[in-house]
């Protein structure tokens, strides 16, 4: 089980927004550099510019951000927006940036694409989406715009005059410098610290081709004095201008293509209501959701969003929880019944205590998991960032060995050149960088909006392996709520007694009752026949009930029970109560007038979609496994209606046997998923090689698990798993054609067959690709 996500009471975890980022390379070193700060650990993510850092409380906020400074980029403490409820624990720090001393009004900082961001507002938004896109925009329109003629000039001869070489010159200028400058100043920042990425090989080729050319010109000024030589005295002012403008469009397009992977997590976390109707000394007053406070009491009207965790004190509705469980059906509730910020009162008014507020709302957590998911790393992507580290350093020789062997051996200077600018700018491994991390953005980002947590990159892992899933039964399998299965008249009832009067008169009765088993008879009752007002209503606790009903004596509850009110009981009696309780049922008995009339079986009801779920395991190739404290012939019942055979269940397990079990299969070489929603089942739960969580459940179940469904539905299990498979495929599928991509582009361009145009389209199509492969599972579930 993946625990990364927790924290011992000596180290915290901080939040950086990282600017300057542009590949893999890139997030090597800030992991590298962070890595030497003893006890420092970090996940640093390509496509959020977001790191995750676990640090020694010894470790202050201003060393992290100085260590990242130091690696040349520039990081400031996130401060995650949440809603409903005010800023995050981060957010009296946000201000300090990298290299100011953590002074609170930092001045402006520049984004990868050197322009000035602006401080305020979103930032984290701002410097992962919107400002990269638009800062990339004018600079793609401009070397567009200024490419097409200088590729027209030098390509077509027809398109000829005299000195063209020069006019080539001065419209590729503003392209390889201003267009390219989101390139350029990145290298340059790496080579300060005598370090390379991805834009160091674009940097050196876009130079190289542009200088080279001048050079010539220079060396030789009638160079292009003869307007019919076309594309003979090899300048490569077309390349630079050209391939600029590739990886331009091909950033732009990533930049925005991450915006849309990560639009999931935004609108989880703008889901909240913005205000709230709060009773304030016998006043309804609106206040700002963020100032809300536990213990408040809330009005919310038909169609209102319930703006925070509470608990109904007043009012009947049915409350919409689709947005955070992803389930369709709205859910009835009435005093007493939990509440979930965000999801929305459909009917009756509802007044709420609020019990959680700010971050400690359900949404608060799920968008912490969520963002917490994104920013970690799967063990796969440490695979990408070990080659990525010395990939560059790699190529970079590579290049200039091309150069001197294709010069020694073929003594034609333009095509050893071709041949290296070819190598820096095939092997720019975009690509690679964003593999996984988009893949695993947007797989979170969709289970989010299907109400599926995946806590952290390893949970994908693990799915992959996992042959076994152990079930919980009461709350994950079944409702975990009684209710009447079957009504039985006994040979001694009064003559003319039907099953629809005998649930009227022990309906009525139990209505005055509180235990479960009283509740449960009494809504059967009000849904069917209806209840009738009940006097001299007397109950003795586990026992029974009694009281009387339109002028008959009704008495209900166990054999002891009634004995005690002298009513007797034949064999036959006793038989059929034998047999219900042998069937798995809860049994009351139910005397009328003091002549015993019948027996009402409750059972506790299987969810409708349980079997179908349990079919979807094993589709899945998952063996799936009934573990309950419930009594044998409970457990195989159950079973018996989803399709579980009876060799795999075991029933009669305490808490600690849960454990035990779990720890059986394990060691007989099973990779086991437990999926449960009580407190007894945390430590099960933690055992697990993947702990699966039933939103419905306990705080404690969710934390101890892996991975979280927050709905009630089986089939969500399920779904969690096939979507969990789909993201690490997905992942899987991208670094295979990003490695394919550099293996073989490579070799290719070394031997001096490839163009570095085509060479500089290819390496965009590759990233965006990417990409584009990854947004596939927004689709997920549709």
């Amino acid at each position: 089980m993946d625990t990364q996500h927790l924290l011992n009471s000596n180290t915290r975890a901080v939040e950086l927004d990282i600017q300057g980022m542009t590949c893999a390379s890139c997030v090597a070193r800030v992991e590298r550099k962070l890595g030497k700060i003893e006890g420092v650990e970090a996940s640093v993510n390509l496509p959020l510019e977001s790191a995750r850092v676990t640090v020694p409380e010894t470790v202050t906020d201003q060393q992290i951000l100085d260590a990242v400074n130091a690696a040349g980029y520039t990081a400031r403490l996130k401060a995650l927006p949440v809603r409903p409820g005010g800023a995050s624990a981060a957010h009296q720090h946000a201000h300090t940036t990298a290299g100011q001393g953590g002074s609170e009004a930092a001045p402006d900082v520049h984004d990868a694409a050197g322009n000035t961001a602006d401080n305020s507002g979103d930032h984290a938004d701002h410097m992962a989406h919107g400002g990269t896109a638009a800062s990339l925009r004018p600079r793609l329109i401009l070397a567009a715009v200024l490419s097409v003629p200088v590729l027209l000039i030098s390509m077509v001869p027809a398109l000829g005059f005299p000195h063209w070489g020069w006019v080539t010159a001065l419209l590729a200028l503003p392209v390889v410098t201003w267009s390219a400058w989101p390139f350029h100043r990145a290298a340059a920042i790496n080579a300060r610290h005598l370090a390379s990425t991805m834009d160091t090989l674009v940097s050196i080729g876009v130079a190289a081709s542009f200088l080279f050319s001048v050079g010539e010109l220079i060396a030789n000024p009638g160079l292009t004095a003869d307007p019919g030589m076309g594309s003979e005295p090899h300048l490569y002012f077309e390349v630079a201008a050209v391939v600029v403008t590739f990886l331009l469009l091909g950033r732009y397009l990533e930049a925005n293509a991450k915006t849309k992977a990560s639009d999931a997590l935004k609108a989880l976390l703008n889901l909240g209501a913005r205000d709230a109707a709060v009773l304030r000394n016998g006043e309804e007053i609106r206040v700002p959701a963020d100032q809300l406070a536990v213990g408040d009491v809330i009005v919310v009207r038909p169609g209102e969003k319930i703006p925070t965790d509470g608990v109904v004190v007043e009012g009947r509705s049915a409350v919409d929880a689709s947005l955070i469980t992803g389930e369709s059906v709205p859910v009835e509730v009435d005093a007493d019944s939990q509440v979930t910020g965000a999801t929305i009162n459909t009917s009756g008014r509802l007044l709420v205590r609020a019990t959680r507020v700010g971050s400690e709302t359900t949404l608060a957590q799920m968008g912490r998991l969520v963002s917490e998911a994104q920013s970690g790393k799967a063990p796969i992507a440490r695979l990408a960032d070990r080659i990525s580290a010395v990939f560059v350093p790699v190529v970079l020789g590579i290049a200039v060995l091309t150069f001197v062997l294709w010069l020694v051996f073929t003594g034609d200077l333009q095509a050893a050149f071709t041949a290296a600018v070819a190598v820096l700018v095939i092997a720019c491994p975009c690509a690679l960088g964003l593999a996984t991390p988009v893949g695993l953005l947007t797989g979170t980002g969709r289970g989010a909006q299907l109400g599926i947590l995946i806590k952290g990159p390893q949970v994908l892992e693990d799915t992959r392996t996992v042959d076994t899933i152990v079930l919980d039964k009461t709350g994950t399998v079944t409702t975990g709520a009684l209710s009447v299965a079957r009504l039985s008249l006994l040979d001694t009832a009064p003559e003319g007694l039907t099953d629809a009067g005998l649930l009227r008169l022990a309906g009525s009765v139990e209505a005055a009752g509180e235990h479960p088993i009283a509740r449960a008879i009494a809504a059967a009752a009000s849904s069917g026949p209806g209840t009738t007002p009940v006097t001299d209503f007397d109950s003795a606790p586990g026992g029974g009930v009694r009281g009387s009903v339109d002028g008959r004596r009704i008495v209900a509850g166990r054999p002891a029970w009634l004995d005690e009110n002298g009513i007797d009981l034949d064999d036959a009696a006793y038989a059929a109560l034998r047999g219900e309780q042998e069937a798995g049922s809860t049994a009351v008995l139910v005397a009328v007038d003091g002549r015993a009339a019948g027996i009402i079986s409750l059972q506790d009801t299987v969810k409708d979609g349980s079997a179908a779920a349990i079919a979807r395991f094993r589709s899945l190739g998952l063996r799936p496994v009934l573990l309950t404290g419930d009594n044998a012939v409970v457990a195989a019942h159950v079973a018996e209606q989803v399709g579980i055979p009876a060799e795999d269940v075991l029933a009669d397990v305490r808490p600690q046997g849960k454990v035990d079990a779990v720890r059986r299969f394990q060691e007989q070489g099973r990779t086991v998923a437990m999926a449960g929603d009580g407190v007894n089942d945390a430590a099960a739960l933690a055992q697990a090689d993947l702990g699966i969580a039933m939103g419905s459940g306990t705080d404690v179940a969710m934390e101890a698990a892996d991975l979280t469904v927050m709905g009630s539905d089986l089939g969500q299990v399920a779904t969690a798993i096939e979507l969990s498979r789909r993201t690490l495929r997905t992942i899987r599928t991208n670094l295979f054609w990003a490695f394919f991509y550099n293996a073989v582009g490579i070799p290719v361009a070394a031997f001096g067959l490839l163009n570095p145009m085509i060479a500089g389209a290819a390496m965009a199509a590759s990233s965006v690709l990417v990409v584009a492969n990854s947004l596939r599972l927004r689709s997920f579930g549709k």
